[in-house]
């Protein structure tokens, strides 16, 4: 863990974060700025800079995948953009992307946080 990273910060405890998914290696939360409704963070819960430098990122891609098979019940599409980027925060992470809800687009985000909890 990374003292000034903003991600071991949330993982730590230090950060209030919306939490939808965490096991024992990663954590999915609510991205505080959103591009879309139900935008989900996914990272490591161990500092690593890229996610190609995730050991097990077999697991990581499969935690990537319930989280979006629960973003796609909550919200009712098929469409869930994803993104790996890794410029704005130096710790690994992937981004999921809601499109085209057909429902549950106006809910709050702590109701949202929820329903994709009890998803997972």
């Amino acid at each position: 863990m990374q003292s000034s990273c903003v991600f071991c910060r949330i993982i730590k405890g230090e950060l209030p974060c919306l939490k939808v998914y965490e096991d024992e290696n990663f954590m999915a939360f609510l991205d505080k700025n959103p591009r879309t409704v139900g935008h989900c963070q996914i990272i490591p819960k161990q500092h690593y800079r890229w996610v190609w430098d995730v050991p097990n990122i077999g697991a990581y891609m499969e935690a990537a995948r319930q989280v979006a098979n629960a973003q796609r019940q909550v919200f009712g599409t098929e469409m869930i953009v994803s993104s790996i980027i890794g410029d704005e925060v130096p710790h690994a992470h992937i981004w999921l992307m809601p499109q085209k809800h057909t429902k549950n687009s106006q809910l709050e985000e702590k109701e949202i946080a929820h329903l994709l909890s009890i998803h997972l």
